[in-house]
């Protein structure tokens, strides 16, 4: 192990753990919105109930995400220096764009949102429910910038020689609508939407399954299946253009997503299957000629293969391959998982169809692991460059970070997380045991909410 090493592993780990609160509280301030407009529309206290309800929550899953966040931050002065001082200008300018225009936007409404519900109008306080949701995915926006440029860097210009040497803005909407961005916001957004969807049939189901809060989970459910069945059809038709920017703008990464070695008509997709990296084949089932038809409308071109580039710049290949399929896979989970909620929710069986609700209890793992290995995918699959094509990986290292540093450093992320994870389990866990609760008098909601609804 050298520093180089340690230094990915320490940044992939907080930034892995980071990814799993962002997405999460993104998706609830969609359905938070969804459900406040309900209750603004209809004046039912039912509505009101799961609004609250949810964002206790969301506030968990806030805080954590902040806290979390702010680790990334100083990973780049410390283990990635050199990377920060020449990309800093550019890759600077959004970060700071989303503290400046959407963490400042969530944190100056979220109070209102958190404490509000009794000391403003309902539309007052609703206004601000909005302006955090928007606040949120406005941050997310900037961020998939600023990680798209790393991807497909554009409307920058270098300045200075050797050491000095630095990316500077030559043209900003070039930055932010760089190749991939919109591609990756639109396909980043959907999947944080159905981390919501999922969480809140989750809780539903368990509600279901165990005959507790059964009006308020049959409300949530009825609402967590819209959201979901949408979402997840447009990741797909999402997915299709992501993948063919890939394509264009990153062949090679493009190449390692199928384990495509060979340069040759008729590419085939694999369905399922493994990669042996020694002899630079994939076995597993496949369908010739699928590949080249999704990525140009065409089943004989060919797709070009990672033989048209030299090993050093080519990417992990069997670990952006297993990544890529998982990731994938969880979509078809979800997809299943929302189809058994809409067949048994229209029978009329959703309270006791026990396999669907047990399914709905675990699928709120697919989104969290669709995120991550989407994420390890488009990063490992960058890979030799942490710009592409514009700077490597080992050349953005801070000098002289030794190995015992980072390794410290390392072991202290991951006692102190494995804590933090602790934590937010815990209190989750006694949330959801609580149930929906009057905020003001902490009094179960159980007749009251029959009444209303």
């Amino acid at each position: 192990m050298d520093a180089l090493f340690l230094s990915r592993i320490q940044f992939a780990f907080t930034a892995g753990f980071h990814y799993l609160f962002p997405p999460l509280s993104i998706g609830l301030a969609l359905m938070l919105v969804i459900m406040e407009g309900l209750y603004i529309k209809t004046k039912k206290e039912s509505y009101k109930i799961l609004a609250k309800f949810w964002t206790k929550i969301f506030a968990l899953t806030f805080a954590m995400g902040v806290a979390t966040g702010i680790v990334q931050v100083f990973a780049f002065g410390n283990n990635w220096a050199t990377y920060s001082k020449f990309v800093g200008d550019v890759f600077g300018a959004a970060l700071a764009a989303e503290g400046i225009f959407a963490f400042f936007l969530e944190a100056g409404f979220v109070g209102i949102m958190f404490f509000g519900w009794d000391r403003v109008k309902p539309s007052v306080h609703y206004l601000s429910t909005i302006l955090v949701a928007f606040g949120a995915h406005f941050s997310a926006i900037w961020i998939c910038v600023a990680n798209s440029w790393m991807q497909t860097p554009s409307g920058y210009k270098i300045v200075g020689e050797g050491r000095e040497a630095r990316a500077v803005v030559a043209n900003f909407f070039d930055v932010m609508l760089n190749p991939s961005s919109l591609e990756r916001i639109s396909h980043v957004l959907l999947g944080c939407w159905l981390t919501g969807s999922f969480m809140v049939l989750s809780v539903s189901a368990y509600y279901l399954l165990k005959k507790r809060h059964t009006d308020f989970a049959k409300v949530c459910m009825k609402i967590g299946l819209i959201v979901s069945s949408v979402v997840v059809l447009l990741q797909l038709i999402d997915a299709d253009w992501a993948a063919r920017g890939v394509a264009k703008n990153q062949p090679e990464k493009f190449a390692a997503l199928e384990g495509v070695y060979k340069t040759e008509e008729k590419t085939p997709l694999t369905l399922v299957g493994w990669v042996n990296t020694k002899e630079e084949k994939v076995h597993g089932i496949q369908i010739p000629g699928l590949l080249s038809f999704l990525a140009n409308r065409d089943f004989k071109t060919p797709v070009k293969g990672l033989d048209q580039y030299a090993k050093d710049e080519r990417p992990n290949v069997g670990l952006v391959f297993a990544s890529y399929h998982i990731m994938i896979a969880m979509w078809g989970l979800m997809f299943f998982g929302t189809l058994l909620g809409v067949i048994a929710w229209f029978r009329g069986k959703i309270e006791t169809s026990k396999f669907t609700l047990w399914y709905l209890i675990f699928s709120v793992l697919f989104p969290f692991i669709a995120n991550q290995t989407g994420w390890l995918t488009a990063e490992a699959g960058r890979q030799p460059w942490i710009v592409y094509r514009v700077m490597k990986t080992a050349k953005g290292l801070s000098a002289g970070l030794s190995v015992s540093q980072v390794l410290g450093s390392l072991i202290m992320f991951v006692f102190i997380y494995s804590l933090l994870l602790s934590l937010y389990l815990f209190l989750m866990n006694r949330k959801l045991q609580h149930g929906p609760v009057n905020l003001d008098d902490d009094k179960v909601y159980s007749d009251p909410y029959k009444k209303s609804n």
